[in-house]
């Protein structure tokens, strides 16, 4: 998931995918690339696919994020990016890949659920309005580009139940849109503020017990229905989580809270 600015999009490989056009794929044990994609990646990975694959794993936050996660700072950016570890061998291998394919398959990334569509989203600074906008981009050794089955945005994503999965990106890019400026000053990307913002977005675990279990809910004010759903939802938690950064680093008001 990636902010494209509105004047370079032709600039992009791939192949934009409107609405109504249509791409091919099937992917499917007997292919001759099978399993190939998933080998010595930069996949990126957002809050909602690590709190999905922390669960799938049944282990906590900080144990995912321990042993299977580099968070990298990028040159011009704000924020850390978070990349699943690749395998220590010849092949870096994605670490849940399998003889029989991927052992997390139901709560695979959304990078992956999405393939062969790339999903980003362009920004129109006049209009203050957010477009999600998708690229047919398979790698040139995907046979499965050549099979007959036909596909839209709509049926592909219907398929790989991959809407919660794009809707869950989409508002974590425009989470991602506010770090363009230096939020943290003097104290820098590794202050305090910056690992609280880290923790509320990307160790849903820690963030559940600084919200329960700390003064938190002395300093802010949380709508009985919101604290509800938090307790128990932790894509609820997550989304809650971002709009208390939001708060916390900009003073941007949130529906859910406020300060005391």
């Amino acid at each position: 998931m990636k902010y494209i600015d509105i004047d370079k999009k032709d600039e992009l490989a791939g192949r934009q995918v409107g609405e109504k056009d249509t791409f091919s794929f099937r992917c499917y044990p007997g292919i001759g690339c099978f399993n190939r994609c998933c080998r010595n990646l930069n996949l990126f990975l957002y809050p909602y696919d690590v709190l999905r694959l922390k669960n799938s794993l049944g282990i906590s936050s900080d144990a995912f994020l321990e042993r299977h996660v580099d968070a990298v700072l990028c040159p011009g950016n704000f924020f850390p990016e978070v990349l699943l570890r690749m395998s220590d061998n010849p092949e870096k291998t994605c670490p849940f890949l399998t003889d029989a394919g991927c052992s997390v398959y139901a709560d695979r990334p959304d990078t992956c659920r999405s393939f062969p569509i790339e999903q980003g989203v362009q920004y129109d600074a006049a209009r203050k309005k957010d477009t999600p906008i998708y690229f047919y981009r398979p790698p040139d050794f995907c046979l499965g580009q050549h099979e007959d089955d036909r596909w839209d945005v709509a049926s592909w994503a219907k398929d790989q139940d991959a809407r919660r999965y794009q809707q869950m990106t989409i508002r974590w890019a425009q989470f991602k849109r506010l770090f363009i400026d230096d939020p943290w000053g003097v104290e820098g990307p590794e202050g305090s503020r910056a690992k609280m913002a880290f923790m509320a977005t990307y160790n849903i675990d820690r963030f559940h017990e600084f919200a329960f279990n700390s003064s938190f809910l002395k300093r802010y004010k949380v709508k009985t229905a919101v604290l509800k759903k938090i307790q128990s939802d932790d894509a609820e938690l997550l989304k809650f989580g971002m709009d208390w950064v939001q708060l916390f680093l900009w003073g941007i008001k949130s529906k859910k809270m406020r300060l005391r």
